[in-house]
Parts: structure tokens; C-alpha cells; sequence
């Protein structure tokens, strides 16, 4: 029943059984069949129902109330007492870029520190792990910055920027990056990701038209499709990703480079388990190690 409350709270805070499909990547007869079984168990509608109109009604806005406490305790029974980090469940969501880099460095430090710890990492996009995070599935996130700004219930904490680039077939004609994506098929970013947004807003701001070719939501598949010859991409420039594969060439942006943002979004330290802050400063030494690491030698 956990999964219907969750699912009535995103309806609750999304207004329709639409959006809360799109938020939690169910269709909106699914949504309705999990709230239909919820208000059976329950045996009270949630809903005024008026055609294909929804409104909650003064039943469904008490439930809502106890249906959030329900889920956030529910959400608790994972975590960590307070005089037990070192052992215990530690779940955590990452997107694919950072997981065998930055996350991967700072699993390292943190199970030393916590050799008995048990770690979970889900991968998934930005705006699906935001959602896990506020559903109470995971404990924290390594995601891009979103665009719309941070729930109130939970902190974002900055780690890396990475500067966008355009990959281009090796043996594309010419420099001027300009030039290139408004000749060349064009090898898109996901527009329904955050990173994809970025790019989508990059374009308009510079006043770009370019020729849509196709269309995803992985970095390494855009990267290895213009290897190929297919088109150019706009891509972030990611350590996991480098070193660049042959039949590629990367062009900066110049005065016009673009920034994703990379950090932790977790619940606020009160809700949140004690050993997500001991990942979070794991994560903040890892990148000073890597910055450290990539820093230029002084002239002698």
C-alpha cells in the first residue's frame, strides 16, 4: 500500500493524474487503478470526480496529511540510528556520469571509514532520482542542478561544474563552432533531461537553428554517434567520458561555454540519515583530491 499512498501524494502535488504519471513514469490509467485499490482499501473516495476531472475532497485532504507521515516514516526504516553509523543501509541515487568517478572515489573513503555500511546506488536520470529522494527511496542524490529550483524540504550542495563543448566528426569541415552545428545534423540531448534543457535554452539564447537528426539521453551514445559521422552534439565535458574516442574532435565554446551543474540533493539534516552527511563530505574531499590531482605544475 506504500506505493498507492506515494502515488496519491505526487497526484495531491501535482494536480492531476497526468503530471503525476509523467513525474513517477506511469501512464495515467495506472495512476488512476493504484488511487481506485487505495480508495477501495481505504473504503472512502479521495476525489470529486466530474467528467475526466479530478478535485480531492475533504476526506482525501486529511488522508493526504497521515499518508505523508506514513510514507516518511516508512521512509525511515532504513536509516541509521544515531549511535549506529557505522553499520546499516545507505541508499543512494546517481547519474551514470558520476558513478564509477566522483562516487566511486568517495564510496572509497566513506567504506573505510565505515567498513561495516552497506551501500545501494540507483542509477536513473536527474529528475527521477529528485523524485525517489522525495518519496523517501533513497537517502540522497548526485544529480544535475535542477532547473526549477529545490524543493523546501531538502539542500542542494554544489561539486563540480563541467563546461559544454561540441563534438564533431573528425574530418568535419572547419572550425567555427557556429558554423558546425548549423551545417551538421544535429545529435540532441535529451530535451526531457536537465542537461538536455540546457542545451535546448543555449540554442535559443544564441539564436540557433540547427537540423534535429536524433535524439537521446545518453552523453556516451551522442559522443560515439558523431564519431561515426552522424552529426555534431553538445555535450558536457565529463571525466568519464574522456579520453574522447577516435573519429572525434572537441571544439570549444568560447565566450558563449555553457555550465552543468553536479551535486548532492538530500533531505534536510533533521530528516536525514547521519551517515549521508559523513558521504557528503566525502564527496566534497574527492573533488578537492581530483582538482588537486588535474592542478597545472608551477614553472620552474
Amino acid at each position: 500500500m506504500i506505493t498507492e499512498l506515494r502515488t496519491f501524494i505526487t497526484v495531491c502535488r501535482h494536480g492531476t493524474f497526468a503530471a503525476a504519471g509523467e513525474r513517477i513514469g506511469l501512464t495515467q490509467s495506472a495512476v488512476s487503478s493504484q488511487i481506485k485499490r487505495l480508495e477501495e482499501s481505504l473504503g472512502f473516495a479521495l476525489f470529486d470526480r466530474t467528467g475526466r476531472s479530478a478535485t480531492l475532497n475533504a476526506a482525501g485532504q486529511t488522508t493526504l496529511g497521515r499518508a505523508e507521515e506514513i510514507c516518511a516514516l516508512y521512509a525511515k526504516l532504513g536509516e541509521l540510528p544515531e549511535d549506529a553509523t557505522h553499520s546499516g543501509l545507505l541508499r543512494i541515487g546517481a547519474i551514470a556520469s558520476t558513478q564509477s568517478t566522483l562516487v566511486a572515489r568517495a564510496l572509497e573513503a566513506l567504506r573505510k571509514g565505515f567498513p561495516l555500511l552497506r551501500v545501494h546506488v540507483s542509477p536513473g536520470v536527474s529528475m527521477r532520482l529528485m523524485d525517489d529522494l522525495d518519496a523517501g527511496q533513497i537517502d540522497a542524490a548526485v544529480i544535475i542542478r535542477p532547473p526549477f529550483g529545490i524543493l523546501p524540504d531538502l539542500t542542494w550542495q554544489t561539486l563540480v561544474h563541467e563546461p559544454y563543448v561540441l563534438i564533431a566528426p573528425a574530418d568535419a569541415p572547419g572550425k567555427d563552432w557556429r558554423a558546425l552545428l548549423q551545417a551538421q545534423p544535429f545529435l540532441r540531448y535529451d530535451r526531457a533531461s536537465f542537461g538536455g534543457r540546457m542545451v535546448e535554452r543555449f540554442l535559443r539564447r544564441e539564436g540557433l537553428a540547427v537540423t534535429d537528426a536524433i535524439e537521446v539521453d545518453e552523453i556516451p551514445a551522442l559522443i560515439h554517434m558523431a564519431s561515426r559521422g552522424l552529426g555534431v552534439a553538445l555535450v558536457p565535458l565529463v571525466e568519464a567520458h574522456l579520453p574522447l574516442p577516435p573519429g572525434v574532435r572537441m571544439l570549444s565554446l568560447g565566450k558563449s561555454t555553457f555550465h552543468r551543474e553536479v551535486g548532492l540533493l538530500q533531505r534536510k539534516p533533521r530528516a536525514s540519515p547521519p551517515v549521508v552527511a559523513q558521504f557528503a563530505q566525502c564527496l566534497r574531499e574527492a573533488v578537492k583530491t581530483e582538482r588537486r590531482k588535474n592542478r597545472p605544475a608551477p614553472p620552474r
